[in-house]
């Protein structure tokens, strides 16, 4: 076990930088493995500060250190693994060092790295002190000047803001001088070069000015950032329309890399993107990756503002940038595709990942209070539920008070870095409301349990509702406190039909409860009927909600709540609770009919969107399960799930069929919501009919996969026959693999279909797979697409009695570890759960974890999640 435990960086001990770098000019000599990087600092003491200089720095090789011309004797300067010291600098002065680096055999991706022979960074959150002496932290905002020489086999030769100069060098080489004219962080900073196609466009902004609009991709694969940038015009145009915010340089730029930790990043002017959020064919990519890419490009592009014009003054405000942009990207989503599937789609992504989170011992607030590692803080509670914090928020002020305080927010704060609690300031300002309990949500971790009591008085046609809220303790936060919680609330007659009611002197057919203390009570009145409670509509506020509302009303619900957030969460309600009592050894056959029943009459509701129907087919989630059944046994979550699966199937059979045949597209492909809707309702019902592995429907499925025209398609056929398994599984895996071997996007999919294969052999597959020759660790998005699937998206094999499943991934960790601890760290989380798990699998669990921790010279990202998963134990 590691003796050097890494030591928490705290909130509490924040302290202004003591030096503050005005401006800076990187003069960049590209050579694979002997880059050298000079750099120019205008530098001043900030305030009162005292401090000797120490600006951070790994992994380089110090040239030469020079104050004010002089070059400094090793004596008067220290470099270490970790950092520059200086002491006994002026209070204003240039510095100026030269270090060598080594990108080629740079594996961690982060800093300068090499990729497909290309140069790439990263610098988020902490990748710049791999690159050159800095103060490396968001809260010093420098004006960069940035010149690359290289090679010309490195023909693109881009950095951030305005290309100022480029020509030829004396030696044969060539250079290009980048100037960003606005003030940012160097976790900003971007650089590639290499050989690169284009694709170029141009926007015209609401003020009139024309900005180029530039998207560089593998040679040959131009074609396939169309998609991208017709969503990066669209997310332009509605900034401008939402938020009033144009684009403030002269030139945009993306760029598709493959080897990627992250998804993407939002470099000032730069962004750089996993090739898998960029790239997208109808041949080579799913809906779900048109979605997805559309999502992404306007979230970095959504940065320019909330992340680069506005920053954070420390880490622990990241949920400043990443929370609010998730809220504008699922705002701009649910205008492009849709608000009631889009908000379905948000919340079972929220519940999949933060609830999960929440409830293990890797639970912390929005707004964490310390950390070793700000790489293992990019998590679910900071982006998903960071947003819904936000969208709590727009509730609570209303729309327009929202709008004139992101409007003063960008007012008071552009070209700054800032905290959280400033933030909301500008909301109170605006608002005159008092949201010092609001700021709760930022600190108190947990999901929230709301119980709602309703209470019907014919004769006085009143309607009580008594709501209560209640937390469980969180690591290091045993006692919990009320937070201030909307509760959306509505109501539907016996037959389904709003049923319109009086608060507050206001007759009204839907209403905001703000629970605000551990209980409250409502009392509306002209309720003429009895009514059925539709509440928490919209998802109006990330708790989890209970009721004494019986399952009759949630029939009703799924029958006609116009809400359809709520009408989609009834029927997954009614799901659940007959899947768990299955898995309990107390099924329910004459309730699992009436279910069936009741989706068959959704299906056939000829004015549902077919995006809608597609998400009422698909059942909650094996993991999903297993956060509400106590201790959770995968083994019968999985069993009773299928067996629901499987009376859906046959009660629906003839229906799934006509659907199956009748959305059928001859036409050309189109990625918009209407086309996704239908191949999302197609490829559903193909799904539920796979329950019942007869050989028609394996026949079927492998038509539907021969036949497809489109990825979208051929991935449904495949994952049908995943699930049917057999010789005709087999046939058409090595027929994509062999179609598409020249692929590395979709290439990635075959691994992930394989991972999630539901067969009782899946794990000496999957093992087998990573001696692929097409299998490579050090590429992220291959090891998620194995490793990662397997762990987190097929649980009955994953939590495999024999433990073997643990073995495997513990194995992976520790592998990946030795050269990439941000991506390692990532794949902790399966095993973080342990506690909730029955006690055989929970030990097992445990044992692996503590395997890992005992590993000698374990990186502080993994040692850190190990460590909190297995807490006091």
């Amino acid at each position: 076990m590691r003796t050097d435990t890494p030591q928490a960086i705290r909130l509490a001990d924040y302290r202004p930088p003591a030096f503050l770098i005005d401006a800076v000019h990187l003069t960049f000599d590209l050579r694979p493995a002997t880059t050298r990087v000079k750099a120019k600092m205008q530098v001043r003491r900030n305030g009162a500060h005292t401090d000797p200089l120490q600006f951070n720095g790994e992994r380089l090789k110090a040239i030469s250190v020079a104050i004010d011309g002089r070059v400094l004797a090793e004596g008067e300067r220290t470099v270490d693994g970790e950092f520059l010291t200086i002491p006994g600098t002026p209070d204003a002065f240039t510095l100026e060092t030269e270090v060598e680096i080594d990108p080629q055999a740079n594996k961690a991706l982060d800093g300068l790295y090499m990729s497909a022979g290309r140069f790439c960074t990263q610098c988020e959150a902490e990748g710049f002190r791999k690159i050159t002496f800095w103060p490396d932290r968001p809260d010093v905002l420098s004006r960069f000047t940035v010149r690359i020489e290289g090679d010309k086999a490195f023909h693109r030769l881009l950095s951030n803001g305005n290309l100022m100069e480029q020509g030829d060098l004396p030696d044969g080489r060539h250079y290009a001088v980048w100037n960003d004219p606005f003030p940012k962080p160097c976790y900003l900073f971007a650089l590639v070069a290499g050989e690169l196609d284009v694709l170029e466009d141009k926007l015209i902004t609401m003020s009139g000015r024309t900005v180029a609009l530039r998207i560089y991709v593998d040679p040959g694969m131009a074609a396939r950032a169309a998609y991208a940038t017709d969503a990066l015009k669209r997310s332009m145009k509605w900034d401008e329309e939402t938020f009033g915010l144009e684009y403030d340089l002269d030139l945009f730029m993306i760029v598709a890399v493959r080897d990627f930790n992250f998804g993407a990043m939002e470099n000032k002017g730069l962004n750089i993107f996993n090739s898998s959020l960029l790239l997208a064919d109808p041949a080579t990519a799913t809906d779900l990756d048109f979605e997805r890419i559309e999502s992404v490009v306007a979230h970095e592009y959504f940065h320019n503002w909330t992340g680069d014009r506005v920053t954070c003054r420390d880490w622990f405000q990241l949920c400043l940038k990443e929370g609010l942009t998730v809220f504008r990207d699922q705002s701009f989503s649910a205008d492009q595709r849709g608000h009631a599937v889009q908000r379905i789609k948000d919340v079972k992504a929220l519940r999949a990942r933060q609830f999960s989170e929440d409830q293990g011992p890797l639970a912390h607030p929005v707004r964490p209070s310390s950390y070793m590692k700000i790489d293992n803080f990019y998590t679910a509670t900071i982006y998903e539920k960071g947003a819904e914090v936000i969208r709590m928020l727009k509730t609570l002020i209303g729309p327009d008070a929202f709008r004139k305080g992101m409007d003063l927010y960008f007012e008071r704060w552009d070209g700054h870095a800032t905290t959280v609690e400033e933030f909301i300031r500008c909301f109170a300002d605006v608002s005159g409301q008092d949201l010092k309990p609001f700021f709760a949500w930022y600190e108190q971790a947990g999901t929230p349990v709301v119980t709602l009591t309703s209470t019907y008085d014919a004769a006085r046609s009143e309607l009580t509702l008594e709501l209560a809220q209640e937390t469980a303790p969180t690591p290091g936060q045993p006692i919990k406190g009320a937070l201030p919680i909307p509760v959306t609330v509505g109501l539907l007659d016996g037959d389904g039909r709003t049923q319109a009611f009086v608060r507050d002197g206001q007759a009204v057919d839907e209403t905001v409860i703000v629970l605000d203390g551990a209980r409250t009570k409502v009392t509306l009145t002209g309720v003429g009927e009895p009514p059925v409670v539709s509440a928490l509509r919209g998802f109006s506020a990330p708790v989890k909600l209970t009721s004494n509302a019986e399952a009759r009303d949630r029939y009703v619900l799924l029958a006609g709540d116009p809400d359809l957030f709520n009408r989609w969460e009834a029927g997954q309600e009614l799901a659940r609770a007959l899947i768990l009592a299955r898995a309990a050894n107390r099924p329910d056959e004459v309730g699992e009919e009436r279910y069936a029943e009741a989706v068959g009459r959704a299906l056939a509701d000829q004015a549902a969107d077919p995006a809608f129907k597609a998400l009422l087919l698909n059942l909650p989630s094996e993991a999903d399960l297993a956060l509400v059944m106590a201790p959770a046994d995968p083994a019968a979550i999985h069993e009773a799930r299928e067996a629901l699966r499987l009376r859906l199937a046959l009660h629906l059979a003839d229906a799934l069929k006509r659907l199956h045949a009748g959305l059928q597209e001859a036409g050309e492909f189109s990625p918009d919501a209407a086309g996704a809707g239908r191949r999302a309702l197609r490829n559903a019902a193909l799904d539920l009919m796979a329950a019942n592995p007869r050989a028609e429907v394996g026949q079927l499925a492998h038509g539907h996969y021969t036949a497809a025209a489109n990825m979208t398609d051929a991935i449904g056929g495949l994952n049908a026959l995943a699930l049917i398994g057999g010789e005709l599984y087999e046939q058409a895996l090595k027929d994509f693999y062999d179609r598409w071997q020249a692929e590395p996007l979709v290439i990635d999919k075959w691994f992930a279909a394989q991972a999630r294969d539901p067969g009782e052999d899946v794990l000496g597959r999957v093992m087998g797979l990573t001696a692929h020759p097409a299998f490579d660790s050090k590429n992220p998005n291959r090891l998620r697409a194995l490793v990662s699937t397997f762990a987190s998206f097929n649980p009955a094999r994953f939590h495999d009695p024999s433990g073997a499943g643990y073995r495997f991934l513990a194995d992976q960790i520790l592998a990946t570890d030795g050269f990439n601890p941000m991506t390692a760290a990532r794949l902790v989380e399966p095993l973080g759960g342990w506690r909730r798990y029955t006690p055989a699998l929970g030990a097992a669990m445990k044992a692996e974890l503590m395997r890992i921790l005992a590993h000698p010279g374990l990186s502080k990202n993994v040692f850190e999640l190990v460590s909190r998963s297995l807490g006091d134990d």
